[in-house]
Protein backbone atom coordinates (compact mmCIF):
# COMPACT_ATOMS: atom_id res chain seq x y z
CA UNK A 1 0.00 0.00 0.00
CA UNK A 2 1.22 3.50 -0.85
CA UNK A 3 -0.12 6.08 1.58
CA UNK A 4 -1.12 9.44 0.16
CA UNK A 5 0.26 11.46 3.06
CA UNK A 6 3.42 11.53 5.16
CA UNK A 7 3.72 9.09 8.05
CA UNK A 8 6.17 9.27 10.93
CA UNK A 9 6.34 5.81 12.53
CA UNK A 10 7.30 5.60 16.21
CA UNK A 11 7.69 2.02 17.44
CA UNK A 12 8.93 0.62 20.70
CA UNK A 13 8.17 -1.65 23.66
CA UNK A 14 5.80 -0.91 26.53
CA UNK A 15 6.68 2.15 28.66
CA UNK A 16 9.48 3.29 26.37
CA UNK A 17 7.87 6.73 26.16
CA UNK A 18 6.81 6.36 22.53
CA UNK A 19 3.22 7.55 23.06
CA UNK A 20 4.20 10.80 24.74
CA UNK A 21 6.98 11.38 22.22
CA UNK A 22 4.66 10.72 19.27
CA UNK A 23 2.05 13.12 20.65
CA UNK A 24 4.68 15.85 21.08
CA UNK A 25 6.05 15.30 17.58
CA UNK A 26 2.56 15.49 16.10
CA UNK A 27 2.10 18.90 17.75
CA UNK A 28 5.43 20.17 16.47
CA UNK A 29 4.81 18.92 12.94
CA UNK A 30 1.11 19.81 12.93
CA UNK A 31 0.31 16.20 12.00
CA UNK A 32 -2.52 14.03 13.36
CA UNK A 33 -1.51 11.79 16.29
CA UNK A 34 -2.57 8.13 16.10
CA UNK A 35 -2.18 5.83 19.10
CA UNK A 36 -2.41 2.29 17.77
CA UNK A 37 -2.07 0.82 21.25
CA UNK A 38 -5.33 2.46 22.26
CA UNK A 39 -7.01 0.69 19.37
CA UNK A 40 -5.87 -2.73 20.58
CA UNK A 41 -6.86 -1.83 24.13
CA UNK A 42 -10.33 -0.78 22.95
CA UNK A 43 -10.82 -4.16 21.27
CA UNK A 44 -9.59 -5.88 24.42
CA UNK A 45 -12.09 -3.90 26.49
CA UNK A 46 -14.86 -5.05 24.15
CA UNK A 47 -13.78 -8.69 24.43
CA UNK A 48 -13.97 -8.45 28.21
CA UNK A 49 -17.29 -6.57 28.11
CA UNK A 50 -18.78 -9.31 25.96
CA UNK A 51 -17.58 -11.96 28.38
CA UNK A 52 -15.33 -13.62 25.82
CA UNK A 53 -12.16 -15.41 26.89
CA UNK A 54 -9.18 -13.27 25.77
CA UNK A 55 -7.10 -16.46 25.56
CA UNK A 56 -9.55 -18.06 23.12
CA UNK A 57 -8.54 -16.80 19.67
CA UNK A 58 -11.77 -17.98 18.04
CA UNK A 59 -13.89 -16.23 20.66
CA UNK A 60 -11.87 -13.03 20.17
CA UNK A 61 -12.25 -13.26 16.40
CA UNK A 62 -16.01 -13.75 16.64
CA UNK A 63 -16.29 -10.81 19.02
CA UNK A 64 -14.32 -8.40 16.86
CA UNK A 65 -16.15 -9.44 13.68
CA UNK A 66 -19.48 -8.73 15.41
CA UNK A 67 -18.34 -5.30 16.58
CA UNK A 68 -18.82 -1.99 14.80
CA UNK A 69 -15.44 -0.24 14.91
CA UNK A 70 -15.23 3.42 13.94
CA UNK A 71 -11.91 5.25 13.95
CA UNK A 72 -11.79 9.02 13.58
CA UNK A 73 -9.95 12.08 14.86
CA UNK A 74 -10.95 14.24 17.81
CA UNK A 75 -8.94 17.43 18.41
CA UNK A 76 -6.22 16.12 16.12
CA UNK A 77 -5.85 12.78 17.90
CA UNK A 78 -7.12 9.32 17.03
CA UNK A 79 -10.29 8.06 18.64
CA UNK A 80 -11.92 4.65 18.41
CA UNK A 81 -15.61 4.00 19.00
CA UNK A 82 -16.76 0.48 19.80
CA UNK A 83 -20.42 -0.08 18.91
CA UNK A 84 -20.86 3.67 19.31
CA UNK A 85 -19.15 3.81 22.73
CA UNK A 86 -15.91 5.64 23.51
CA UNK A 87 -14.03 3.28 25.89
CA UNK A 88 -11.07 5.62 26.50
CA UNK A 89 -11.77 5.85 30.25
CA UNK A 90 -11.25 2.09 30.57
CA UNK A 91 -8.20 1.48 28.40
CA UNK A 92 -5.85 1.24 31.39
CA UNK A 93 -8.13 -0.89 33.54
CA UNK A 94 -6.26 -3.81 35.15
CA UNK A 95 -8.28 -6.34 33.18
CA UNK A 96 -7.37 -4.65 29.91
CA UNK A 97 -3.71 -4.45 30.95
CA UNK A 98 -3.67 -8.18 31.59
CA UNK A 99 -5.52 -9.21 28.44
CA UNK A 100 -4.26 -6.84 25.75
CA UNK A 101 -1.24 -8.98 24.76
CA UNK A 102 -3.17 -12.19 23.97
CA UNK A 103 -5.94 -10.27 22.22
CA UNK A 104 -3.35 -8.43 20.13
CA UNK A 105 -1.87 -11.72 18.91
CA UNK A 106 -5.08 -12.75 17.14
CA UNK A 107 -4.41 -12.32 13.40
CA UNK A 108 -7.96 -11.18 12.60
CA UNK A 109 -7.71 -8.40 15.21
CA UNK A 110 -4.47 -7.17 13.69
CA UNK A 111 -5.83 -7.42 10.15
CA UNK A 112 -8.87 -5.30 10.95
CA UNK A 113 -6.98 -2.68 12.93
CA UNK A 114 -4.11 -2.35 10.46
CA UNK A 115 -6.69 -1.51 7.81
CA UNK A 116 -8.10 1.19 10.12
CA UNK A 117 -4.60 2.55 10.80
CA UNK A 118 -3.72 2.81 7.13
CA UNK A 119 -6.95 4.66 6.46
CA UNK A 120 -5.76 7.57 8.62
CA UNK A 121 -2.96 8.36 6.15
CA UNK A 122 -5.40 8.59 3.25
CA UNK A 123 -6.66 11.95 4.51
CA UNK A 124 -3.85 13.58 6.50
CA UNK A 125 -0.20 13.46 7.57
CA UNK A 126 0.17 11.39 10.74
CA UNK A 127 2.54 10.50 13.53
CA UNK A 128 1.60 6.96 14.51
CA UNK A 129 3.02 4.98 17.38
CA UNK A 130 2.91 1.28 18.09
CA UNK A 131 4.92 -1.90 17.84
CA UNK A 132 4.83 -2.68 14.13
CA UNK A 133 4.10 0.66 12.45
CA UNK A 134 7.41 0.88 10.59
CA UNK A 135 7.73 -2.84 9.93
CA UNK A 136 4.17 -3.80 8.94
CA UNK A 137 1.63 -0.97 8.85
CA UNK A 138 3.70 1.56 6.87
CA UNK A 139 6.88 -0.24 5.79
CA UNK A 140 7.37 2.22 2.90
CA UNK A 141 7.61 5.37 5.03
CA UNK A 142 11.14 6.82 5.20
CA UNK A 143 10.42 8.32 8.65
CA UNK A 144 10.88 5.39 11.05
CA UNK A 145 12.03 5.50 14.65
CA UNK A 146 12.28 2.91 17.40
CA UNK A 147 12.17 4.36 20.91
CA UNK A 148 13.60 2.05 23.56
CA UNK A 149 14.67 2.11 27.21
CA UNK A 150 16.09 -0.41 29.65
CA UNK A 151 13.61 -2.84 31.25
CA UNK A 152 14.37 -1.35 34.67
CA UNK A 153 13.58 2.18 33.55
CA UNK A 154 10.42 1.04 31.79
CA UNK A 155 9.23 -0.81 34.89
CA UNK A 156 9.82 2.33 36.98
CA UNK A 157 7.81 4.39 34.51
CA UNK A 158 4.90 1.97 34.61
CA UNK A 159 4.91 2.00 38.40
CA UNK A 160 4.98 5.81 38.43
CA UNK A 161 1.89 5.76 36.21
CA UNK A 162 0.13 3.50 38.70
CA UNK A 163 0.19 0.61 36.26
CA UNK A 164 1.22 -2.91 37.17
CA UNK A 165 2.17 -4.28 33.73
CA UNK A 166 4.77 -7.02 33.91
CA UNK A 167 7.26 -5.51 31.48
CA UNK A 168 9.35 -8.66 30.90
CA UNK A 169 6.27 -10.79 30.23
CA UNK A 170 4.83 -8.14 27.92
CA UNK A 171 8.10 -7.96 25.99
CA UNK A 172 8.15 -11.74 25.52
CA UNK A 173 4.54 -11.81 24.37
CA UNK A 174 4.93 -8.90 21.96
CA UNK A 175 8.21 -10.16 20.48
CA UNK A 176 7.21 -13.81 20.08
CA UNK A 177 3.70 -13.51 18.64
CA UNK A 178 3.25 -14.88 15.13
CA UNK A 179 1.22 -11.94 13.84
CA UNK A 180 3.33 -8.79 13.41
CA UNK A 181 5.75 -9.25 16.32
CA UNK A 182 7.48 -6.32 17.97
CA UNK A 183 10.64 -5.79 15.97
CA UNK A 184 12.99 -3.02 14.95
CA UNK A 185 12.43 -2.23 11.28
CA UNK A 186 15.67 -2.65 9.36
CA UNK A 187 15.76 1.02 8.33
CA UNK A 188 14.49 2.47 11.63
CA UNK A 189 16.57 4.90 13.66
CA UNK A 190 16.88 3.75 17.28
CA UNK A 191 16.57 6.27 20.12
CA UNK A 192 17.41 5.24 23.70
CA UNK A 193 15.06 7.17 25.99
CA UNK A 194 16.41 5.72 29.25
CA UNK A 195 18.02 8.97 30.37
CA UNK A 196 16.15 11.48 28.21
CA UNK A 197 13.01 13.45 28.92
CA UNK A 198 10.06 13.30 26.54
CA UNK A 199 11.10 16.72 25.24
CA UNK A 200 14.65 15.44 24.80
CA UNK A 201 13.60 12.43 22.75
CA UNK A 202 11.22 14.55 20.66
CA UNK A 203 14.02 17.06 20.02
CA UNK A 204 16.39 14.30 18.90
CA UNK A 205 13.83 12.85 16.50
CA UNK A 206 12.86 16.28 15.21
CA UNK A 207 16.49 17.06 14.41
CA UNK A 208 16.77 13.83 12.44
CA UNK A 209 13.49 14.52 10.62
CA UNK A 210 14.83 17.91 9.55
CA UNK A 211 17.71 16.16 7.79
CA UNK A 212 15.08 14.13 5.92
CA UNK A 213 13.18 17.21 4.81
CA UNK A 214 10.43 17.39 7.44
CA UNK A 215 10.18 20.68 9.29
CA UNK A 216 8.36 21.70 12.44
CA UNK A 217 5.46 24.12 12.37
CA UNK A 218 7.66 26.66 14.21
CA UNK A 219 10.30 26.40 11.46
CA UNK A 220 7.75 27.22 8.82
CA UNK A 221 6.44 30.18 10.82
CA UNK A 222 9.98 31.51 11.27
CA UNK A 223 10.52 31.54 7.50
CA UNK A 224 7.47 33.75 7.04
CA UNK A 225 8.72 36.41 9.46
Amino acid sequence: MTNKHRVVAIDGPAASGKSSVARELAKQLDFAYVNSGAMYRAITWQVLERGADPLDADAVRRTVEATMIVCDLHNGESRILIDGIDPSAHLRDPGVNNAVSPVSTVPRVRELLVEKMRAYALDQDVVMEGRDIGSVVFPETPFKFYVDASPEIRSQRRAAQGQMDQIAARDRADSSRRASPLTIARDAQVIDSSHLSIAGVAHEIMERLRTQGLTAKSDQAAKLR
